[in-house]
């Protein structure tokens, strides 16, 4: 029997569909917590939210330092962000480079989910 590719491959959904998630920052630092839906996701989300994919995210925004602090009583990851709001809240010339805004950009993030996990998706927007 061949193995049949096409229901065995896969889905590619956004971040927000498996998580959701939380910003703040400091100085030119923002920290957004990406938080599991359900603990099915929590191993997904530790695999695929890693410095590299945030930077390939972010890339448009030349961020610093990525770092993923993974948070697993509360299957969660804290993910900090440098040089990535334009010098800081008070020297930003835009209205909001911050907050929910970069948050959204990441939950935007295309990761992988097996199809036995996709009845317990968020549905798409």
């Amino acid at each position: 029997m061949s193995e049949n590719r096409s229901t065995d491959a896969p889905l590619t959904v956004p971040l927000h569909r498996l998580a959701h998630g939380r910003t703040g920052d400091k100085g030119d630092r923002s920290n957004i917590s990406v938080i599991a839906w359900d603990s099915a996701f929590w191993p997904l989300i530790q695999a695929q939210v890693t410095p590299e994919a945030v930077a390939r995210q972010f890339a448009h925004r030349r961020p610093g330092a990525i770092t993923c602090h993974a948070l697993p009583r509360l299957q969660a990851l804290n993910v900090v962000i440098d040089a990535v709001l334009d010098g800081g809240v008070n020297d930003a010339l835009n209205l909001d480079s911050h907050g929910k805004a970069l948050s959204y950009l990441l939950l935007d993030l295309p990761v992988q989910v097996p199809l036995a996990l996709a009845d317990r998706l968020r549905p798409a927007d």
